[in-house]
C-alpha cells in the first residue's frame, strides 16, 4: 500500500510510523522546511523556542512510536518529569503548587477552604471513572458510524458528559479560586470551561496517572527523535513543498499534487491538517454534493485563537516555575469574550512557560527563555492583529511586570510573538484557530470530523480536528484510531 501522510505535527509524525510498521510504503509531505506543526522550533540568538506544546503526559504513547520498531526510546529522547506541574497564581497574588504529591494538595487546599478537601478527593474520583471511560476505553476506537457513538450514550450520559467542566467541578467544590484551578484543563485543548463536555473533565486524572514531563532540549526534541527514527525505518521525507490538491477519480483518492506541480500516486491519503482547510482548498467539488455534510461543517464552532509572545531575558528569573498559570480578575466574564463576544479585553489570563528552569541548554549562560500564551478570538473576530498586535503584546509585558517579573521590559534581550494570522496562514488552520474545532459535546467523538472521510475512499484524519481531539495525547491517540481502521 502506498500511503501519503499531509502534515508533520505529532498527529502526523505518529500515523507515517504506525503505517510503516504495517508494511506501507509511506511518504510523509512537510511544508515547512522543518518538521513539526504547530510543535515547531523557534531558534533565535541562543534561545531555543519550543513553538507549540510543552506539557507532555502520557508519555507512553511517544515511547510507543519506538517501541513498534524495537528501539529504545532513551536512545532518541529523554522525558524528565516535573515535580511542579503549575503553578496558579490568583488574581489577589497568592499561589498554589499543582503537583502529583497528593498530601501537599490537600494542604494547600485546606488552607483555601476546609471544607473543599473532601470534595476535591470525590472529584478526583469522579474524573477517574470518565477516564477510565472516556479515555482507556475509547481514546482510541473509530467513531465513524452512529451506532458507535449511540451504544456509548448511556454510560457517557451516566458520567454527567452533558454538563460542563465547570459544572462538574462546581457540583463538587465551593470555593471559586479552586474552581478555577481545577476547571482549566479544558484551555489547553481549546475549549471553554463553561462549554466544554464534563468528558474532559478526564485530563485531571490523565495528569495525575502519569505525571507532567518536560522533554530535555525542548518538545522540539521529541520532533527530531521520531525524524531520526522514521529516517531509519525508510520513511520519505519530503520538506518544503505544500500539498494544492488531492486529487480523485470520482470518490477515490488516486494522488497528490504538489506546489511544483509533481503529481505522486496513493492508495492513501493521511491528512494531520486541519479537515476544513483539507474539504475546503484541496479537494474537488464532491463533498459539496453532500447536504448533510456541509450542514455537519457549517456548524461547527472553532477553538479559541493564541496570542504566542516568546521572549528571552538578560537575566534569571529563578522565583518563576517551569509552568506558571496566571488568572485574571474575571474567568467567565474574559473566556465569554474570547469565545462569545469575539473581542479583546484587557483583564486577560495567561500561561508562561520558563523551560530553562528545568533545562539550561535553552538558553545562553545566565540568560532566561520564555514564552507567554494568551487565548484570544479566532479569526472569526475580524482583529487587525497588524495593529493589536504590539499593544497585545505590550499588554502582556505589563501585566507580567507587575505580577511575576520586576523589571521586565529592561531585561528582555530578544523577542517575537505569533498571533492567530500565523494559524491560518502558515498552519493553515480554519479561522486561525488553535486547537481546531472545539471539544464540545456535540462536537465529541462520532460528531467530529471522522478520521475515515464521510466523503472519500481512501482520505483520513489524524490531529486535532477529528477523533478524539487536541493535545499531544489527543493526536497521538488519533494514529491509533487510524491504525484499527486503515
Amino acid at each position: 500500500m502506498n500511503s501519503i501522510v499531509i502534515g508533520s505535527g505529532f498527529g502526523g509524525l505518529a500515523a507515517a510510523l504506525r503505517l510503516k510498521a504495517k508494511g506501507h510504503k509511506v511518504t510523509l509531505v512537510e511544508k515547512h522546511q522543518d518538521l513539526g506543526g504547530r510543535a515547531r522550533v523557534f531558534k533565535r540568538n541562543g534561545f531555543t523556542y519550543d513553538g507549540g506544546p510543552t506539557v507532555i503526559t502520557a508519555p507512553y504513547l511517544i515511547n510507543e512510536l519506538f517501541e513498534l520498531f524495537k528501539k529504545d526510546p532513551k536512545n532518541y529522547i529523554e522525558l524528565s518529569p516535573l515535580n511542579t506541574w503549575y503553578q496558579f497564581v490568583f488574581e489577589d497574588n497568592s499561589k498554589f503548587n499543582y503537583s502529583g504529591n497528593e498530601t501537599e494538595m490537600k494542604s494547600q487546599i485546606e488552607k483555601i477552604s476546609k471544607e473543599d478537601v473532601k470534595g476535591y478527593e470525590n472529584l478526583v474520583s469522579f474524573t477517574k471513572k470518565i477516564f477510565d471511560k472516556g479515555f482507556t476505553e475509547l481514546a482510541d476506537v473509530p467513531f465513524d458510524k452512529p451506532f458507535v457513538m449511540m451504544k456509548q450514550l448511556p454510560a457517557l450520559l451516566k458520567l454527567k458528559s452533558y454538563k460542563s467542566v465547570y459544572s462538574l467541578v462546581c457540583s463538587y467544590i465551593k470555593n471559586e479560586k479552586l474552581r478555577r484551578m481545577l476547571s482549566m484543563h479544558p484551555l489547553l485543548v481549546g475549549g471553554n470551561p463553561f462549554t466544554t463536555t464534563s468528558i474532559y473533565g478526564l485530563i485531571l486524572y490523565l495528569e495525575k496517572k502519569w505525571g507532567i514531563h518536560y522533554s530535555m532540549g525542548g518538545t522540539g526534541n521529541i520532533i527530531r527523535g521520531l525524524e531520526k527514527l522514521m529516517t531509519e525505518v525508510g520513511i520519505q521525507i519530503i520538506k518544503g513543498h505544500e500539498v494544492k490538491k488531492i486529487i480523485s477519480t470520482g470518490n477515490k483518492i488516486t494522488s497528490i499534487e504538489l506546489d511544483d506541480k509533481t503529481n505522486i500516486k496513493a492508495d492513501n491519503v493521511i491528512c494531520n491538517a486541519d479537515p476544513p482547510a483539507v474539504y475546503e482548498k484541496m479537494l474537488n467539488g464532491n463533498a459539496n454534493k453532500s447536504i448533510l455534510f456541509q450542514w455537519k461543517k457549517r456548524r461547527m464552532e472553532y477553538s479559541m485563537g493564541l496570542f504566542v509572545y516568546y521572549f528571552g531575558t538578560k537575566i534569571k528569573y529563578e522565583n518563576i516555575e517551569h509552568h506558571t498559570i496566571k488568572f485574571g480578575n474575571k474567568y467567565k466574564e474574559h473566556l465569554d469574550d474570547i469565545f462569545e463576544n469575539k473581542k479583546l479585553n484587557d483583564d486577560i489570563s495567561y500561561y508562561l512557560h520558563r523551560p530553562s528552569a528545568t533545562d539550561k541548554s535553552m538558553a545562553p549562560n545566565g540568560k532566561d527563555c520564555f514564552y507567554v500564551l494568551v487565548p484570544v478570538p479566532n479569526n472569526q473576530s475580524k482583529i487587525n492583529w497588524s495593529k493589536e498586535g504590539e499593544k497585545m503584546k505590550n499588554l502582556v509585558i505589563n501585566k507580567m511586570e507587575k505580577d511575576l517579573m520586576p523589571n521586565l521590559k529592561e531585561n528582555i534581550v530578544e523577542d517575537f510573538y505569533l498571533t492567530p494570522d500565523y494559524f491560518e496562514n502558515d498552519l493553515n488552520t480554519k479561522y486561525g484557530s488553535g486547537f481546531s474545532i472545539q471539544p464540545k459535546f456535540s462536537q465529541s467523538a462520532y460528531f467530529r470530523f471522522h478520521n475515515k472521510s464521510e466523503i472519500y475512499d481512501g482520505l483520513y484524519f489524524v490531529g486535532a480536528g477529528t477523533h478524539p481531539g487536541a493535545g499531544v495525547p489527543g493526536v497521538l491517540s488519533s494514529a491509533k484510531v487510524l491504525d484499527k481502521i486503515l
